[in-house]
């Protein structure tokens, strides 16, 4: 799946040049222009890594707040000034920095900062993923439900997959439909439940099979 993104500057011009830069480069890219903003946006979508060049929203990140549901331990690689040292290089790291980059940014350097952090946290997905009765094979692509072969469309077999990398977790809506079908803005549709429906359709072969759980509100999770 293509890795997300959320990039928080006040400056419009980095925040397009570096969106223009990554896109380009197979991320997703969610921008935010001050630590509101990308709060939100870390709850709502919980993208995989953390751009940003405010110490407070890292802290933020880290620290959570009553009632938020962002994802507390997203890896976070800080945008420091150009006029920065090695006291705010600790400093970040102290308020839970992942890594640290210092202005003027060099493209091909973040890149590999990237892409470096997204290896140590983001361990190989399974071959085979086992749920109770339902075990996915995601190379042969082969889905089973108490033993006998479940067929699926593309986008039923893609959507199982990513609700399975964690089971018991609530993917938000925007979430499955960024990393499923590519969407790259909010937007109004009925895709992600019409396949549902029929993922749920399909899955639920006896009396007690309870799959792809509606979270109201908020998205979906595989199993209770």
């Amino acid at each position: 799946m293509t890795a997300a993104l959320l990039l928080a500057d006040p400056e419009p011009a980095t925040r397009g040049y570096l969106e223009r830069q990554l896109a380009s480069d197979g991320f997703h890219v969610l921008q935010a222009a001050f630590g509101g903003e990308a709060l939100a946006l870390a709850e709502r979508s919980r993208p995989d890594l953390v751009l940003c060049s405010e110490l407070d929203l890292c802290a933020r990140l880290r620290e959570g707040e009553p009632g938020r549901t962002w994802n507390r331990d997203v890896p976070v690689i800080m945008l420091g000034p150009e006029e920065a040292d090695a006291v705010d290089r600790v400093r970040a790291f102290q308020r839970g920095a992942d890594d640290y980059l210092q202005s003027p940014v060099v493209y091909d350097e973040l890149l590999a900062r990237i892409r470096a952090v997204l290896r140590r946290v983001s361990p190989p997905a399974a071959e085979v993923v086992e749920v109770g009765d339902l075990t996915i094979d995601r190379l042969a692509r082969v889905v089973a439900v108490h033993g006998e072969t479940v067929h699926l469309a593309g986008k039923e077999f893609e959507l199982l997959s990513a609700l399975a990398t964690e089971p018991h977790r609530v993917f938000t809506k925007d979430e499955l439909l960024r990393d499923v079908w590519g969407y790259r803005s909010f937007t109004r549709t009925r895709t992600l439940d019409s396949h549902v429906s029929r993922l749920r359709q399909k899955l639920e072969r006896k009396p007690g099979d309870h799959f792809v759980v509606n979270v109201w509100g908020v998205g979906y999770k595989l199993v209770e």
